[in-house]
């Protein structure tokens, strides 16, 4: 069986990172979604709201998709699960220039586990996580970056805490 790991923090979960996702099924019998916390990031969700969220937006994938937590170097939790390849996204020059390093440091810890790089669909490609967060703190539309469900979770994050910006 191939298994393939798709790590991220996913912090919210968008529709850049479901395409990633549906395509990475494809080119591996089980990819497990390994969402991890980013010690260089303040995240709106919570490990377990971000499981239970990526968990549910893929619940139409079946078993060829488990979400796992993990916090540990990449290459470990990827031995641990099995895996043989790491899907990674892409959406600019600059995401290749850092997931290039991180991908030659992941060969020189466990040359056995591949990197595989995939595009993001090009409607897709300016989307990150960030910039959803930071477009609904300021009370702007989001529902073409997220899911319905993600929008509202996000939207009410945002209200319940009180992060709205200036209008």
């Amino acid at each position: 069986m191939r298994i393939g790991i798709y790590p991220g923090t996913f912090d919210p979960v968008t529709l850049g990172h479901m395409d990633i996702i549906k395509r990475g099924t494809a080119l591996v019998d089980k990819l497990v979604i390994g969402v991890t916390t980013n010690p260089s990031k303040s995240p709106m969700f919570s490990l377990e709201e971000r499981l239970d969220m990526v968990t549910r937006e893929t619940a139409e994938l079946g078993d060829a998709v488990e979400v796992v937590a993990f916090n540990a170097l990449l290459m470990k939790f990827a031995e641990k699960q099995g895996a043989s390849v790491i899907v990674r996204g892409l959406r600019a020059v600059a995401d290749f220039e850092y997931e290039y390093q991180m991908a030659g440091m992941n060969q020189q810890l466990n040359d056995d586990i591949e990197t595989v790089f995939l595009m993001a669909d090009v409607s897709l490609q300016p989307i990150a996580s960030r910039l959803v967060k930071e477009i609904a703190i300021y009370g702007g539309a989001i529902h073409k970056f997220v899911t319905p469900a993600v929008a509202e979770e996000i939207t009410t994050r945002v209200q319940k805490i009180g992060l709205k910006g200036d209008q």
